[in-house]
């Protein structure tokens, strides 16, 4: 069995998009993934599974969240090996950067390298960015709320669809999923 992580896209946020986690907990467990266990309520959820290929799990549950909710929503799905690689490689944590202002933004699908080459930065605010494998490192020093580095700027230039996870949230999914 291996351990992964989802996370859903723009569940339970402002309102929209509700998914009760002990209905999405059951919806997992009722496609025999195994461990099931919610963190917070923002469609974060950490799983065992035999299946192999993280691509085919996250369509498979997607599909069944639409049949079940009737909500079309992407899933973000990665194995307990990638959030170490994500947290060890951070490279803001090198510079003794607040941890309280960075965050993990998670792409659906690598960009292409002609996207990544040609994004523009905008106007100074002391935000910063830097990309990993399939995930962009941000640090906010004024907050997420006031960054243009949010999903929306990143989906728009780089063709992917993303979501972001403050950092006390992507490390307290990789100790949830390392819980026996």
């Amino acid at each position: 069995m291996t351990t992964y992580i989802s996370m859903l896209c723009a569940i339970n946020v402002g309102g929209q998009k509700k998914i009760q986690m002990e209905a999405l907990r059951s919806l997992y467990a009722g496609l025999e993934l195994g461990n099931v266990r919610s963190y917070v309520q923002s469609g974060n959820v950490v799983f065992d599974s035999a299946e192999p290929q993280a691509t085919a799990l996250a369509g498979r549950i997607e599909a069944q969240v639409e049949q079940a909710f009737g909500l079309a929503v992407l899933l973000f799905v990665r194995g307990v090996p990638d959030f170490q690689r994500i947290i060890t490689a951070n490279p803001f944590l090198k510079a003794n950067t607040d941890p309280t202002k960075l965050h993990v933004t998670f792409l659906y699908s690598p960009p292409s390298q002609a996207a990544v080459s040609s994004l523009s930065i905008p106007a100074a605010s002391g935000d910063q960015f830097l990309f990993g494998e399939q995930e962009i490192y941000l640090f906010c020093p004024n907050g997420y709320g006031k960054t243009r580095f949010s999903n929306d700027f990143f989906e728009r230039k780089l063709s992917v669809p993303a979501t972001t996870r403050n950092w006390n949230t992507v490390n307290a999914l990789f100790d949830l999923a390392n819980e026996r």
